[in-house]
């Protein structure tokens, strides 16, 4: 993780608190937290204060001079607000959190934003889009290919070759065999196998993992 300057955090929830456990396991200074939640200002994670509110602009405009920036919402629309609000008015892109035990191969292809947790491996010519979670043991094997905002429970094992699109989540221990692919926004339940492709927007929970009637 290639960072030099202070980092402000968007979130302080569990998410948040993550994501500052990564930047410090990297020695990374962290400037401060924003968040909305107006009963957390004034308060500390760690010995880092939360500020104030995600659209304060006494700290927005020290990202991209002063400090560095990155999204920890779990929630995918909130974190694409956030993200789109970042490039249009400061004209930047959140950096990545990726935790210091993390295994990213050196010809893995990473976008931006993305959170890495702990014990996390992106393995050989994987591509990882911009705004994804891989949470912590999750496995993104050879060639694999996330699109954006995808993300990737504890422990789950995306197979070499498979394609999650933009806006899949994966629970906890979900297995997705090699060379399929999951379309876009889909959601695939904890501990599930997925054996097959998987239309846009459907949810599928199980072993092996089957559609789930709405």
């Amino acid at each position: 993780m290639k960072t030099l300057n202070p980092v402000i955090i968007f979130g302080a929830s569990g998410l948040g608190k993550a994501a500052f456990d990564i930047f410090q396991s990297n020695n990374v200074v962290i400037y401060g937290f924003l968040d909305d939640d107006k009963s957390l200002h004034k308060t500390e994670i760690g010995d880092v204060s939360i500020l104030g509110e995600t659209d304060n602009d006494g700290f927005l405009k020290l990202i991209g001079q002063k400090c560095d920036a990155f999204v920890a919402l779990d929630n995918n629309k909130e974190r694409e607000s956030i993200v789109n609000m970042l490039i249009e008015k400061r004209k930047v892109m959140p950096v990545n959190a990726i935790h210091a035990t993390a295994t990213i191969s050196n010809v893995a292809v990473l976008g931006h934003g993305n959170y890495i947790g702990a014990a996390a491996v992106v393995n050989s010519f994987a591509e990882v889009g911009s705004h994804c979670i891989l949470n912590a043991q999750s496995l993104i094997e050879y060639e694999a290919k996330l699109g954006d905002f995808v993300q990737v429970g504890a422990g789950s094992k995306v197979g070499a070759g498979a394609t999650l699109e933009n806006g899949v989540f994966l629970g906890a221990g979900v297995i997705v065999v090699p060379g399929i692919t999951i379309g876009k926004n889909a959601r695939i339940g904890a501990g599930s196998v997925v054996i097959g492709d998987v239309k846009a927007g459907k949810t599928l929970f199980g072993n092996p993992a089957k559609e789930i009637e709405k």
